[in-house]
C-alpha cells in the first residue's frame, strides 16, 4: 500500500501525501503523515525547492556527447585538447564542441581558423565560445557552408549556416546524455528549471517523461522562430503538467558582453532583433496568451525591451513578461521594471565571471551592471538562474555571488542583496515567473513537495514531488519505510 512520507531529521520536517503534495510542515508533520508513513531521515535545513530560471539543457547534454573545452587556460592548452579529441576521428568527421573562453587566456585575442585547421587535421569543426554568441570554425566547415570568413570567428546569426550542417546525435544517445545532465542538476539541489532550448530538447524531455526518467521539473520556453507554429496549434502558457510544460517565447535582442555584441546605449554592440520586429513579436505573444522571455544584456537592448513591453501591461491574466540577463540597466530604466510588471530574470554568477570584462569594456556603467539590489529596491521581481552551461548551474554559488561575493570583493557592494532575498529569487521568484506560485516556491500545505536539503553549506538531498531525486548518502530509515525511489509518474 502506498503511504504518505515523513521527511524527518531536518528542520523543519515535512509530511508529503501520496499525491506528492505537502500535508504539513514542522511540529504537525509527524501526526499528519500518520503512524504507517514511510519515514525518510535526513539532516540539515529544508529549503523550498530551488528553481533555475534560465538554463540551456541541450548545451548541458551536449557536454556528454561533444568536446568540452570548459576551463582551458590558454590557446595552446585549448588546441592540445582539440587535437587529442580529433585524432581518432574519421577523416570526414565533424569536430564539435563548446566552452573555449579567450578572455581567460594570457593572450585574449580571438583564435583563428588557421590555428584550428592544424589541430583538427583539416576536418570540419564548429566550436562555440562559452557564451554561445561566437563560434570558432575551421576552413573546411566554412567551405561546406559557403561562408566567407577571414578569421574563422562567426558571431550571432552568422553562426547559423555552419551550425545547420553539424550532424546531430541520434535520439537514444541524446536522451542518455540529457538524462545524465538532469541528474547532475538534481545533485546540485535543483528541483526545477526554466529551459531556453529548441524542439529537439522538448522531444527528448517528452520521451524521458514517458519513461519516468525526469528527476526535476522542466518549464520550456520555445525559440521565437517557432512562434508561428505554436500560434497555429493554439498552444498557450501553462500547457502541459507539473513535470513538463510550455510557458513562453525566447527572443534575442542582442548578443553578449564577452563576444563584444551586447547592445549598448552608446551605439556599440549588435541588435539581433529590430524594434519593429520586437514590437510585433510582443503583440503576437500577448494576443496568443504566450509569455515572452527577452534576452537583453546591454543597456540599449534592455531599454528597447521595456519600450516594447510598456504597451502591454497586464495583457492577460497570466502575463509575466521577462527580460533575461538584464546585465546592464540604465538608472533611468530601473523603476520601469516594476511599473511595467517585467520580471528581471538574472544570473548572479555572471557577475563573478564578467567583473574584469565590465571594468574593461563598461567602466562608465559598472555601477548599473548586475544591479540586483537596485532593481529589488524599486519593486522589481527577481528570478535567479545560471545560464548553464555558460556558467555553473550550482545555485549555492549563485546565492553566494548575489550576497557575500560583492561585499568580499568590494565591487559595488551596494548592489548585493540579502541571503533571504536571494533565496526568494531562486524559489518564489522562479515559481511566479512561470505562473506556478500556487504550487511551488514555499513549503506550505497543499503545495508540491519540492525540497532542497542543505547542511553545512552543501546540498545533501533533493526531493521532488515527495520523491527522492538525489541523496548524498543513504538515510537512516524505519524498517518499513525507505526504499529505492520509485519511477517517476
Amino acid at each position: 500500500m502506498i503511504q504518505p512520507t515523513l521527511f524527518a531529521g531536518c528542520e523543519p520536517q515535512v509530511a508529503a501525501g501520496v499525491d506528492g503534495r505537502i500535508l504539513a510542515v514542522g511540529e504537525g508533520a509527524r501526526q499528519a503523515a500518520g503512524r504507517r508513513a514511510r519515514v525518510v531521515r535526513l539532516r540539515g535545513t529544508a529549503w523550498p525547492g530551488l528553481i533555475d530560471a534560465h538554463v540551456h539543457l541541450e548545451g548541458l547534454a551536449d557536454r556528454h556527447l561533444t568536446l568540452d573545452l570548459t576551463g582551458t587556460s590558454s590557446l595552446d592548452e585549448t588546441l592540445a585538447r582539440i587535437s587529442s579529441w580529433s585524432r581518432p576521428l574519421p577523416r570526414a568527421a565533424w569536430v564539435v564542441g563548446a566552452g573555449w573562453y579567450n578572455d581567460a587566456w594570457p593572450d585574449q585575442a580571438f583564435p583563428t581558423s588557421t590555428q584550428l585547421d592544424k589541430a583538427v587535421g583539416g576536418r570540419p569543426a564548429y566550436l562555440r565560445r562559452k557564451d554561445g554568441h561566437s563560434a570558432w570554425v575551421s576552413t573546411a566547415a566554412l567551405k561546406l557552408a559557403g561562408v566567407q570568413s577571414s578569421s574563422g570567428i562567426l558571431r550571432e546569426t552568422d553562426m547559423q549556416p555552419v551550425a545547420d550542417l553539424v550532424p546531430p546525435a541520434d535520439d537514444a544517445a541524446f536522451d542518455g546524455a540529457m538524462a545524465r545532465a538532469l541528474e547532475d542538476l538534481a545533485a546540485l539541489g535543483l528541483t526545477g528549471v526554466h529551459s531556453m532550448d529548441s524542439a529537439r530538447g522538448f522531444g527528448s524531455w517528452q520521451r524521458l517523461r514517458a519513461q519516468g526518467r525526469l528527476p526535476i521539473r522542466i518549464t520550456y520556453n520555445l525559440p521565437a522562430a517557432d512562434l508561428p507554429h505554436a500560434v497555429r496549434i493554439g498552444v498557450r502558457s501553462g500547457w502541459g503538467d507539473e513535470w513538463l510544460r510550455i510557458w513562453g517565447v525566447k527572443a534575442f535582442l542582442d548578443g553578449s558582453l564577452g563576444s563584444r555584441t551586447a547592445e549598448m546605449l552608446d551605439g556599440s554592440g549588435i541588435a539581433r532583433l529590430s524594434q519593429p520586429d520586437l514590437v510585433d513579436l510582443v503583440k503576437q505573444c500577448a494576443r496568443a496568451e504566450l509569455n515572452v522571455c527577452l534576452h537583453a544584456i546591454g543597456d540599449g537592448a534592455v531599454r528597447r525591451a521595456l519600450d516594447a513591453l510598456a504597451a502591454h501591461r497586464q495583457a492577460w491574466e497570466h502575463w509575466r513578461p521577462r527580460i533575461e540577463h538584464a546585465q546592464c540597466v540604465n538608472p533611468k530604466d530601473v523603476r520601469r521594471f516594476a511599473r511595467i510588471g517585467v520580471i528581471a530574470s538574472m544570473q548572479p554568477i555572471h557577475a563573478v565571471a564578467d567583473r574584469e570584462l565590465v571594468d574593461q569594456y563598461w567602466p562608465k556603467v559598472a555601477a548599473g551592471s548586475y544591479a540586483w539590489n537596485a532593481l529589488a529596491r524599486e519593486g522589481a521581481r527577481l528570478a535567479f538562474g545560471s545560464d548553464a552551461p555558460v556558467e555553473t548551474a550550482d545555485p549555492l554559488s549563485g546565492i553566494e555571488a548575489a550576497t557575500v561575493w560583492r561585499r568580499r570583493t568590494r565591487w559595488h557592494p551596494e548592489l548585493a542583496i540579502s541571503h533571504a532575498a536571494a533565496l526568494r529569487a531562486y524559489t518564489r521568484g522562479g515559481a511566479y515567473a512561470v505562473g506556478m506560485e500556487r504550487d511551488l516556491g514555499t513549503l506550505r500545505p497543499g503545495k508540491l513537495c519540492d525540497i532542497t536539503l542543505v547542511d553545512a553549506g552543501h546540498v545533501v538531498a533533493t526531493i521532488v514531488g515527495g520523491q527522492v531525486s538525489f541523496l548524498r548518502k543513504p538515510p537512516a530509515t524505519s524498517p518499513r519505510s525507505w526504499s529505492k525511489p520509485p519511477r517517476r509518474p
